[in-house]
């Protein structure tokens, strides 16, 4: 099972961009599904969680700004950022917790993508 974010990259103070992760594999459902951000320096933090129903539950900093969703049927969480800052910039990593086929539950990460907020 892994998992494989897209959609970093470089944008402008203002910006927005989407990021995606899709999961794939032995995979008999998907509990919580997250990102988490780590920049230079920095331990990583949360950004934004999403139950399997579609809870969710944002970090203050991602309150306004940022909006994250899912497909189930496409095992993919999406992160909407809006009106980006240069703090924003890190190396943005999705969560998921899996249910196997074999019915065990793991914890994985994605690889990360990196958000480069700058002029």
């Amino acid at each position: 099972v892994q998992l494989v974010e897209s959609g970093g990259g470089l944008v402008q103070p203002g910006g927005s961009l989407r990021l995606s992760c899709v999961a794939s594999g032995s995979i008999f459902s998907i509990n919580a599904m997250g990102w988490y951000r780590q920049g230079v320096g920095n331990e990583r933090e949360l950004v934004a969680t999403i139950s399997s129903g579609g809870h969710t539950n944002y970090a203050d900093s991602a309150k306004v700004r940022f909006s994250i969703s899912r497909d189930n049927a496409k095992n993919t969480v999406y992160l909407q950022m809006n009106s980006l800052k240069p703090e924003d910039t890190a190396v943005y990593y999705c969560s998921a917790s899996v249910v196997l086929t074999t019915r065990s539950t793991v914890d994985i990460w994605g690889q990360g993508t990196l958000v480069t907020v700058s002029s």
